[in-house]
């Protein structure tokens, strides 16, 4: 083992409070995998949540890993070291399971980054029974797990509280790798890409999907009903990360408003909303190892008992971002004191924002950033995204104006806007529109920052526009954007052409797709039906 590399490991561990170590003899072996760097990993509910729950059982040990940073990949190379576990320094090939927690697309190429430093094939083909069982949840498993179907023995279509709970009991009662496969196949929500094959036609669209081993046609995405009963929680607390020494605690699961953009509010439907003296209790507990506790949920100005819950003394609350509207004026007066709060207009004028069916006004809007501006919170953070569906630069100017007008209703404190580009995403109204080109958006950015370039106390921000034009092809690919994984993954690239029917990589984000076209991720069933989402996409762009 290399000793600067175990100094690092350490290190972080003595960070941390409430790690978990246990005797892994007799037990199923868990490596639980974030495929990025410690400090985003540990800044994970789910993922922390998962490594508590799985460590409550004693027929299991679970232990942890990320992705190295760009000098301890060198390191890792350099020595010939293989990855290993924080808690046990285990090489992860020594595990039973190695199970990926995949939040971000973009991900993708660091999955296979450290299968290589693990010295693990990375494609499922080519491991065999002396390999560990290469397992994927987290959301992007929910929505189009089928860019990495090459890669994953079994995907968790969904929630995981009781799913991950009946594969142990299966993988208990399973002598053999097969028989895993074949028992697994009984779990709603359990998908085994191996056991599907995809016809293509001439020009590369999907003509059909064939399962064998009586697998099902279709994989019903699976919901945990009351999050009250969920045992996800913190678990650990470590100053090592964005949110510092601060306890995750989830509020809110899944969104009411049905935003045409986001794929959260559809895949997590129906809205949850924890009780409140089950919160309260959890809040109690966490005082036990930190003052500071994030409340995590999608709008919690929608949460019914917020202003009770920020009223609860000794608690220095954090959370994760409001709607604009009256509730949440009163919400800040709860958060004096507090260096940041977030509203996300998403767009720049009302016509837009009903196109998306963002259901805030301008009003809504100036109201609540002026009394979050007022009440001494020291940044407003606003959140665009540019390239939305019929956006044209009147919508970029009406970005400018609202800042603007914002700036002129509050001179105190500053204000951040932070733009992403637009990406599409499955199972949202928006899975058949095409992403705009990278020219045009640029040239709305560049728009964006000309017009608020003499205003004082504001800053501009926005995403790398090729990274997310990556996560397009990762969010609306089938499974051959694997090779295109591959080549990043390998080249830190993104390449020019990838041979499906001579098109480049932009056959996924550039083309406008039929409504009877076979898209990658029909074989999930989310609880809604894809004539649905069509109509709501017609609404949008005003052809119904």
């Amino acid at each position: 083992m290399n000793r600067k590399l175990i100094e690092k490991a350490n290190y972080l561990l003595s960070k941390e409070n409430g790690t978990v170590f246990k005797d892994p003899g007799g037990k199923i072996n868990i490596a639980l995998v974030y495929p990025n760097i410690y400090s985003i990993g540990m800044s994970s509910l789910g993922f922390k949540g998962i490594y508590g729950m799985l460590n409550t059982i004693e027929e299991v040990v679970c232990e942890r890993d990320f992705l190295p940073d760009a000098n301890d990949i060198e390191e890792y190379e350099r020595t010939g070291t293989e990855l290993f576990a924080l808690e046990s320094k285990r090489a992860l090939s020594d595990f039973d399971i190695i199970a990926f927690s995949v939040s971000f697309e973009n991900d993708y190429p660091n999955i296979l980054k450290m299968l290589k430093i693990s010295k693990i094939p990375g494609r499922s083909s080519e491991r065999g029974a002396s390999h560990p069982l290469v397992i994927m949840g987290g959301v992007c498993a929910f929505y189009n797990p089928e860019p990495l179907a090459e890669f994953f023995d079994i995907c968790f279509i969904g929630e995981a509280e009781d799913m991950l709970l009946e594969f142990l009991d299966v993988c208990r009662n399973s002598e053999t790798r097969e028989k895993i496969f074949k028992n697994a196949l009984k779990i709603e929500g359990i998908y085994i890409p191996a056991f599907y094959s995809v016809e293509y036609d001439r020009d590369g669209r999907i003509l059909g999907r064939k399962a064998i081993n009586n697998a099902p046609e279709i994989i019903r995405k699976r919901t945990f009903r009351d999050i009250s009963g969920s045992s996800l929680k913190s678990t650990i607390t470590t100053t090592e990360t964005e949110f510092s020494d601060m306890y995750l605690l989830e509020a809110m699961r899944g969104c009411i408003w049905s935003c045409r953009f986001c794929v959260a509010g559809r895949i997590y439907k129906p809205a949850r909303k924890k009780d409140f003296n089950v919160l309260r209790n959890e809040i109690r507990d966490a005082l036990s190892k930190t003052k500071r506790v994030g409340l995590i949920g999608p709008s919690l100005s929608d949460y019914p008992h917020i202003e009770e819950v920020l009223l609860i003394d000794d608690v220095d609350f954090s959370i994760t971002s409001l709607r604009a509207s009256r509730k949440s004026g009163q919400i800040v007066q709860l958060l004096k004191g507090h260096k940041s709060v977030s509203i996300a207009p998403e767009a720049g004028t009302e016509r837009l924002r009903a196109v998306i069916n963002k259901k805030i006004t301008d009003t809504d809007i100036f109201e609540t950033a002026e009394i979050i501006l007022e009440s001494g919170i020291e940044t407003l953070r606003l959140y665009f995204m540019i390239g939305l569906p019929t956006e044209t630069k009147e919508d970029i100017e009406g970005i400018i104006n609202l800042v603007k007008k914002i700036r002129e209703n509050s001179r105190r404190g500053f204000i951040t806007l932070s733009a992403s580009t637009f990406v599409p995403k499955p199972f949202t109204p928006f899975q058949w529109h095409p992403m705009e080109s990278m020219k045009e958006v640029k040239e709305r950015l560049k728009m964006i920052k000309k017009g608020l370039a003499k205003e004082k106390g504001v800053k501009i921000f926005h995403d790398i526009t090729k990274y997310a034009y990556m996560q397009g092809v990762f969010s609306l690919g089938d499974r051959r954007v694997s090779k295109i994984i591959e080549e990043i993954a390998f080249e830190n690239s993104m390449p020019k052409k990838h041979g499906i029917s001579g098109e480049s990589w932009e056959f996924y984000i550039f083309r406008k797709k039929d409504p009877t076209e076979i898209l990658p991720w029909d074989f999930i069933d989310i609880g809604e039906t894809k004539e649905n989402l069509w109509m709501e996409y017609q609404k949008a762009l005003g052809t119904v």
